[in-house]
């Protein structure tokens, strides 16, 4: 049938868009007031602006077709961030810190799960500027307040740091191929074969890399990461780091998985991943990104978060969209007079369209404007 839609591609009626515009409102609202900047991306670019320094996993998300004019790839955008880098580092060119903030359909190529869509709507947030943990403890105090003003608090914060694995994978000598899959039976929290891997490299290392597995929980994990892990300056900073955090947040549900490498090959220090309601995936995700900002030809320190803004109203509380007002089609200038008033003041107000009594329900009308006394009078509409 021609009107089907692809798989995984949704169209959305008026109460859900009604309360995604309303999210989208008070979020981006909420964000410019802590300054963050609205920025509008194009919906395509060349293919080659819209992966650098985002991986494999990306280009193999985005949608390609050739450009008519150019001859050129072209790709639909699967994820905003690169473009937000890219403006940031080419159109603003700003010395000191930028905060940009966005939101925008995006198209992947496979679902992420099999309840998802293929076009979330994401929304999200970055920081450039600032390389120290000062930011991504401000990102995330942004993102946490957004998931209360959501009406879905977050359950759970789970923090890792990518910078961790890569310190210690260059003093055990891992190379290209042995880190990729060392970083795979990380994931997987697989210490047998994580163990045969590391074969023959120096004890101290591999041992190291064997006990991030077992390296989560509470804040406490990380005291438990200094009497395990090599006290070197790279892993001792990153700890410090970590513990900055924590201090920073004691009222945000924080907890530790130091084996969590998610955007391995996308982030380049802090990670994390945002529950909350009855989602059972992470509803937020985000980190440092300062490899993005470089493959754009300027090192540009970049922290930030995003979510896919259907997944996060489809966990907020419903509430019963706002009934409007049918109006008599008269031309009266009270009339008229009292429906700028209405209109001004928030209401909804329907002019009635001859042929269609019995009908107005359908359009949400629940009141109706009567002439009363010789005033114009709000009055629940009965018989529609």
């Amino acid at each position: 049938m021609r009107w089907v839609l692809p798989d995984y591609i949704q169209d959305v009626l008026p109460d859900e868009a009604a309360r995604l515009e309303d999210l989208r409102r008070r979020l981006l609202d909420a964000f410019r007031t802590h300054g963050y900047q609205l920025v509008i991306p194009p919906l395509i670019e060349y293919l080659d602006a819209l992966t650098t320094g985002a991986g494999e996993d990306l280009r193999l998300s985005t949608y390609q077709l050739v450009d008519q004019l150019s001859g050129r790839t072209l790709g639909v955008r699967a994820d905003m961030t690169p473009q937000v880098t890219r403006i940031d580092s080419h159109l603003l060119n700003r010395a000191g810190v930028s905060r940009l903030c966005y939101c925008g359909s995006v198209l992947h190529t496979r679902p992420s799960s099999l309840t998802a869509t293929r076009e979330p709507l994401q929304l999200g947030a970055e920081l450039y500027g600032h390389a120290g943990i000062e930011a991504d403890v401000e990102v995330l105090r942004l993102l946490a307040g957004a998931m209360r003003l959501s009406g879905v608090p977050a359950t759970r914060i789970d923090i890792s740091h990518v910078g961790l694995f890569h310190a210690l994978a260059d003093r055990a000598g891992l190379d290209g191929a042995a880190r990729e899959q060392a970083f795979g039976l990380l994931q997987g929290k697989d210490a047998p074969g994580l163990k045969e891997l590391l074969g023959d490299i120096e004890p101290v290392f591999s041992a190291a890399l064997l006990a991030l597995i077992e390296l989560y929980g509470g804040v406490d994990v990380l005291e438990r990461a200094r009497a395990r892990l090599p006290k070197t300056p790279e892993v001792t900073a990153t700890l410090d780091d970590l513990s900055h955090l924590a201090a920073e947040l004691p009222d945000l549900p924080l907890s530790f998985d130091l084996a969590d490498l998610r955007g391995y090959h996308y982030h380049s220090g802090l990670v994390f991943a945002v529950y909350g309601g009855t989602a059972p995936a992470a509803l937020a995700l985000g980190g440092r990104y300062d490899r993005v900002a470089e493959a754009f030809g300027r090192a540009r320190s970049a922290t930030g978060f995003s979510l896919d803004l259907r997944e996060l109203a489809q966990c907020a509380p419903v509430t019963p969209p706002r009934g409007a007002i049918l109006a008599p089609a008269e031309t009266n200038p009270a009339l008229r007079a009292e429906i700028v008033r209405l209109r001004a003041a928030g209401e909804i107000v329907v002019e009635v369209l001859p042929g269609h009594e019995g009908t107005w329900n359908e359009a949400g009308c629940d009141r109706q404007l009567v002439m009363r006394h010789d005033r114009w009078t709000v009055e629940t509409l009965h018989g529609e």
